[in-house]
């Protein structure tokens, strides 16, 4: 967590020393707040366990406390017994070893068992005795300064106290001795330190000759005579400069190494303790000024490496801790103190030997510590040389071009070699017992290697890089199994996806492809590509299932939906990239120029969009042959893309016939089309790829419309013809065009005539013949209606032709084209839902007033052309001539639908025009007879008057319809 944590602190801030330390300090207290975490959840898990062999060992007590029964079934008189041994911890089904007294034979040991107390050896105790006993408390990890007291108070009252009481009273009084003796000037300096060193020597050799008979005493006496020889040989040399500096440091030690073999010899921890302690306080203690650098590393590696020969046949942890603080301590205090130059390699050289004696020391105390739960590991020994030896490495080396970045890259193989090999030279149980070492120093060195990226590459540089290592992070957890691996590598991905996109900025480069944002972009997306991939197991998440932590299988719940998230997101990084390609910005010759875009902006939209077409093409081809249905998702949604591309270019004022853009365009819809061909033939066929694949049709047929629309106005610029209504009516001629073409290809599949065997009528008939064309048809009728009142008619630069000109034209060309859709779609075998209002008569009301408002604005329009009269609406309602017109044409109108109604027998379409022309007769009484000048009236009126009297000849009213039963009753 140290190393996350630093490597987090490096990325969010900003790349700095500070930040990296920082960051380290928060991973490792969190890492801590983590470790206890899970002890304390350990502690939960096993609590049962713990309850039962509690049980048990009260179960024994009481049955070894039992009266035993002779066979006469009289009592035994209790015997006194041995303290048995300890019943070791149960794990799984316990075979019970029963330890019989010295003074108790085998045999009538079986027979109290198996007699006492009513019941068998493995049944389980009684209801009373279980809830007697308490379940076990969950530890508390104890603090640094209770750890310190806890050491202390062991040392002074484990083992015998009084022996060791002693000798801290006995440094006390040969301490007030020496003040008193030099205050008086009772002896000389050198009688006195004799005294006090033979004193030493006298405790040394007591403590040697009574090692056997009293082990504990004899170590004391020992450890206290090698504390005074220090501490003598010390005062001499320093204080008092009776023995050279130099015959001092040889003579300290052989004390060391004296110390160190009598450890060995008695199997002391405590006398090697304090052998070491004395052996690396004698380079603080006589050193000097920085002293000779060659000299204090030399006997550094030495006593680093007798550290090491002890690690190999005893797992004392405390004298291992010693030396590695000892020997980073010192490496770091000297290093701020006296390191110069010129000290480099010898510093280099140390500091590589010592980081590698501690990460051997440690993989030997792992491998000669079994625990509970595979053998224990000392995560100081197997964390604190990565990291302080790190520290000091960048410290060495920081000044040098990539010095931090070689560094990272050192450890890394470092670890991971150590990793690799203890688990080549470990098989069965000694590897399953070693898992926790390996799997940590392959985190390790999985994070020095993260780290040294940002140490070395940009931040696009590492979020590829970053992206790449969390993809083999997961693939290394999915073939072991192991959900932790992969939940790495998944937010190792996360955060190269974050950090790639919050670096995200114009695209400077000379060289095209071979670019930091291109190919970070693309390194991103493959790693989310093989995660994805990967994903598709189910095994190991079935394994993680039947795990028994909580956690384990909340990962699992969110692993199992994440190859979709995970190849999307691969595929939006793989967008990006080529995006950033298209849009790369060529640097500038020179500072006083700007960069040059490599493409024009049209260019770079029409490119962003082929390159996802394109794109999505080639994971079609890859989901059909690899059974990989995810990855052909892009290909479902690609009408999504064209639709982008072309609102972007008409932002940017582009259009579909700009060359080169056309043939992009060309390239474009050919790759969507082929893409939705194979969407059709290769999808199963369930509710969501059906809804998809329609609304894909469906989009496809609008997009026609634009598209279409879009290379009209692109003539339309062209001849410059704007505020013409050749302009007007370019959208309506669009989707005129469209409807009449879905009509005449689609209706007839509706109606059967066509094989329903080719594609796309064949699947999709009703949604290009109905879904796609309703939306078309309601804008062709508001369209119509919308030019009808309100263009002009301006034909430039062709003449005014009344009727044949483009207004008039394209909105009769509507009113057709909706009532040849209208015929196709009631001609349907089966109608569609919603076409039902198609046949019913009260769809002729908008289609008449349609014809209605087309015919007035006809009227109009040929007023404003031919008599001049210009198009305002309070000029052409004031006008005379536009007044007389429009109640002769109501009145034509009226007259048609008369006649047209009296022929068909048709009495509501007689009622109908009946009513406009009694509107036609109220307009010439209210409006033309006071508005209108003199000759306009007249012709008015009697224009009016004699149509009329054509309607009341040629068009009487119908007689009503008469029923089946009136008609049988006139029979009759």
């Amino acid at each position: 967590m140290a190393i996350v944590g630093a490597l987090l602190g490096w990325v969010l801030g900003s790349f700095s020393e500070t930040a990296l330390f920082l960051g380290g300090a928060v991973g490792l207290c969190i890492g801590w707040a983590l470790r206890r975490a899970m002890r304390i959840e350990i502690v939960r898990e096993t609590a049962v366990l713990s309850a039962e062999v509690a049980l048990l060992r009260a179960h024994v007590n009481e049955l070894m406390d039992a009266p035993r029964y002779r066979g006469d079934g009289v009592a035994d008189a209790p015997e006194v017994r041995t303290t048995p041994r300890l019943i070791e911890p149960l794990v799984a089904e316990p075979s019970i070893a029963t330890v019989a007294p010295e003074v108790v034979s085998q045999s009538e040991a079986l027979t109290d068992f198996d007699t006492s107390a009513g019941s068998r050896w493995g049944s389980p105790p009684s209801g009373d005795r279980a809830a007697s006993v308490p379940a076990p408390a969950e530890p508390r990890e104890p603090g640094w300064l209770a750890s310190g007291v806890a050491a202390a108070r062991g040392w002074l009252f484990g083992g015998n106290t009084i022996v060791r009481l002693g000798l801290v009273i006995l440094f006390v009084g040969l301490s007030f001795l020496a003040s008193y003796a030099a205050a008086a000037g009772l002896f000389p300096i050198e009688f006195r330190l004799a005294v006090v060193g033979l004193f030493g020597i006298a405790l040394l050799g007591i403590g040697f000759r009574t090692r056997t008979k009293r082990p504990d005493f004899a170590l004391a006496l020992q450890g206290g005579g090698v504390a005074i020889i220090y501490l003598t040989l010390f005062g001499a040399a320093r204080f008092y400069d009776l023995v050279p500096l130099s015959a001092a440091f040889v003579l300290m030690i052989a004390v060391c190494a004296l110390g160190c073999a009598l450890a060995l010899l008695q199997r002391s921890q405590a006398l090697a303790v304090t052998a070491f302690a004395g052996g690396f306080a004698v380079p603080l203690l006589l050193g000097g000024e920085g002293g000779n650098a060659l000299g204090l590393f030399g006997y550094g590696t030495i006593l680093n490496l007798a550290i090491l020969f002890i690690a190999r046949a005893r797992t004392w942890r405390v004298l291992n801790l010693v030396g590695f603080f000892a020997t980073f301590g010192i490496a770091s205090l000297w290093g701020a103190t006296a390191y110069r130059p010129e000290h480099f390699l010898i510093a280099q050289i140390f500091l590589i030997v010592s980081v590698l004696i501690y990460v051997v020391t440690a993989v030997l105390y792992t491998r000669a510590t079994p625990g509970k739960f595979g053998n224990a590991v000392d995560t100081t020994l197997l964390f604190g040389p990565a990291l302080a030896g790190f520290g000091l490495e960048v410290a060495l080396i920081d000044d040098r071009p990539f010095g931090s970045a070689f560094a990272a890259l050192g450890f890394a193989a470092l670890y991971l070699g150590v990793s690799l090999v203890a688990r080549r030279r470990q098989r069965g149980e000694q590897q399953e017992g070693l898992r926790v070492m390996n799997e940590a120093m392959l985190a390790i060195g999985i994070g020095f290697v993260t780290m040294a990226i940002p140490l070395a590459l940009g931040a696009r540089w590492t979020s590829a890089a970053w992206a790449l290592e969390g993809a083999g992070a997961f693939w290394v957890g999915m073939r072991q199994a192991r959900w932790m691996p992969r939940l790495f590598g998944l937010a190792l991905q996360v955060v190269a996806t974050l950090l790639y996109l919050g670096t995200l900025d114009d695209n400077f480069a000379a060289l095209p492809f071979a670019n930091p944002a291109f190919v970070g972009a693309i390194l991103v997306a493959l790693g989310w590509f093989a995660t994805a991939w990967f994903a598709r197991e189910t095994i190991a998440r079935e394994t993680i299932a039947a795990g028994e932590t909580r956690l384990a299988r909340a990962y699992a719940r969110g692993e199992a939906v994440i190859a979709t998230p995970a190849f999307l997101t691969g595929f939006a990084a793989w967008w990006i990239g080529w995006l950033m390609e298209a849009t790369r910005l060529h640097p500038a010759v020179e500072r006083s120029l700007s960069p040059v875009p490599v493409f024009s902006t049209n260019g770079q939209i029409l490119l962003a969009m082929l390159a996802y077409l394109v794109s999505a093409a080639a994971f079609q081809t890859i989901a059909r042959r690899r059974d990989w249905p995810v990855a052909a998702w892009p290909a479902r949604v690609s009408v999504g893309a064209l639709w982008i591309g072309f609102v972007a270019q008409a932002d940017r004022g582009g259009t579909v016939l700009s060359s080169p853009g056309c043939f992009l365009w060309i390239v474009a819809l050919a790759v969507h089309g082929w893409m939705l061909f194979r969407s059709d033939r290769d999808d199963v066929e369930t509710p969501g790829t059906r809804a998809v694949a329609s609304a894909s049709h469906v989009a496809g047929v609008w997009l026609a419309v634009v598209l279409l629309g879009d290379m009209l106005w692109f003539g339309i610029d062209r001849a410059a013809l704007w505020s013409t209504a050749w302009n007007e009516v370019t959208f309506l001629a669009g989707a005129v065009a469209v409807l009449a073409g879905l009509t005449l290809w689609a209706g007839p599949a509706l109606r059967g005539e066509r094989a329903r065997t080719r594609w796309p009528l064949d699947r999709h008939a009703l949604d290009y013949a109905w879904t796609a064309a309703v939306p078309i048809a309601l804008g062709i009728f508001s369209g119509a209606v919308a030019i009808a009142l309100f263009s002009s008619g301006d034909t430039a630069p062709l003449p005014f032709v009344p009727v044949l000109n483009p207004v008039d034209v394209m909105v009769a060309l509507a009113a057709g084209v909706l009532l040849l859709w209208r015929r196709a779609v009631l001609a349907a075998d089966i109608v569609p839902a919603g076409a039902a209002l198609l046949a019913s008569k009260r769809i002729w009301l908008p289609i008449a007033a349609l014809g209605f408002v087309a015919a007035n604005g006809a009227w109009l329009r040929t007023a404003h052309h031919l008599a001049g009269v210009a198009w305002e609406a309070d000029t052409l309602l004031g006008n005379a001539l536009v007044e007389t017109g429009i109640a002769i044409l109501w009145t034509v109108i009226a007259l048609t639908l008369m006649v047209v109604a009296h022929r068909h027998a048709t009495r509501s379409l007689w009622l109908a025009g009946a009513s406009l022309l009694g509107a036609t007769v109220v307009k010439l009484l209210v409006v033309d007879l006071y508005a209108t000048g003199g000759g306009a009236r007249i012709i008015a009126f009697i224009a009016v008057g004699m149509l009329m009297l054509l309607v009341g000849y040629l068009a009487p009213l119908p007689p009503k319809a008469v029923s089946d039963d009136t008609k049988r009753g006139a029979v009759a």
